[in-house]
């Protein structure tokens, strides 16, 4: 089974890239050609959201994939590509397209997301705050896994795609971000709002909850690739609260996962992390990877 899943993640890589991306991974070719190159100062999360903004002027690009294999469904593996620029010192925003594929079944082209977080308070608080609204436009066949919330569970991942990719979603996220900085440990809640805005269903809610430590704080005083330094070690709590019609942990899904980061020097920052089901509504293990890269203020090296 494990080299299963790794044959659909190294497919949905390939596959996905190509359909969900088109035009805007070429245009990451040219910045990665064009601009200066630097590691990606947030935590690795995949789920949960610090208050790290990005940088007035950068652009961060990440391939986050994710593959599992639920029980009484077939393997699926999923990949968005995230485009993070920051707008100013107090805002960000994100733009993802996703696609999947599953064994036995198809590949599908998911959708978009467009995402703004706003951070009113600048400077570094006890608690930050930290506003966040994104805008789903998404077929139900999605396996991206980027939040759960409501009843989300793992019977949403064994109906065949056939029948899932004729079900738009155009939804309205909301979430507010807790996050603090203490000692070198980030922690980081999220509580997360979801209502459909083309159905009369309930709005949903969920959580994530991000736990995260470099390391080592201060550098090395030599030069090295894989020094304490450049890893990151983190924990990810997250899943779903019920909706407006019944609050509660009652028929939601829970996950749990550790979280491994390598920042190289003047290179990606590359993540990995194995989630693991709480209850009988999750899946049992979600296998998540990302490589993420952020460039230096492109559009003044295109005025140059």
């Amino acid at each position: 089974m494990p080299f299963r899943l790794l044959a659909v993640h190294c497919e949905i890589v390939a596959r996905a890239c190509r359909l969900a991306s088109g035009v805007l991974l070429l245009v990451a070719v040219l910045v990665l050609c064009a601009a200066a190159r630097s590691e990606a100062q947030e935590p690795p999360y995949f789920v949960a959201y610090s208050h790290a903004m990005e940088e007035p002027g950068n652009l961060e690009i990440s391939m986050k994939n994710t593959a599992a294999s639920p029980k009484y469904g077939n393997t699926f593996g999923s990949a968005t590509v995230e485009f993070e620029f920051g707008t100013t010192a107090w805002w960000t925003t994100e733009f993802y397209l996703s696609g999947q594929t599953t064994a036995n079944d198809s590949t599908v082209f998911n959708g978009f997301r467009l995402e703004n977080r706003l951070r009113p308070l600048l400077h570094e608080h006890w608690i930050n705050p930290v506003l966040y609204v994104e805008y789903e436009n998404l077929n139900a066949a999605d396996r991206s896994i980027l939040e759960v919330v409501g009843h989300d569970g793992v019977q949403d991942y064994v109906v065949p795609n056939r029948i899932e990719r004729h079900r738009i979603e155009r939804s309205l996220e909301t979430k507010l971000i807790l996050s603090s900085n203490i000692r070198g440990w980030n922690i980081s809640e999220n509580f997360i709002a979801e209502k459909d805005l083309n159905e009369s269903d309930p709005a949903e809610f969920g959580y994530a909850i991000g736990v995260s430590r470099p390391f080592a704080l201060a550098a090395s005083p030599r030069a090295c690739a894989f020094c304490r330094e450049n890893f990151t070690g983190a924990v990810e709590i997250y899943g779903g609260l019920g909706d407006t019609n019944g609050l509660g942990w009652r028929a939601t899904s829970q996950y749990v996962g550790p979280i491994i980061a390598f920042s190289v020097p003047r290179g990606p920052t590359i993540a990995f992390s194995p989630n693991f089901g709480l209850n009988d509504n999750s899946i049992g293990v979600v296998y998540r990877f990302s490589v993420t890269y952020e460039f230096q203020q492109i559009f003044g090296h295109f005025h140059r």
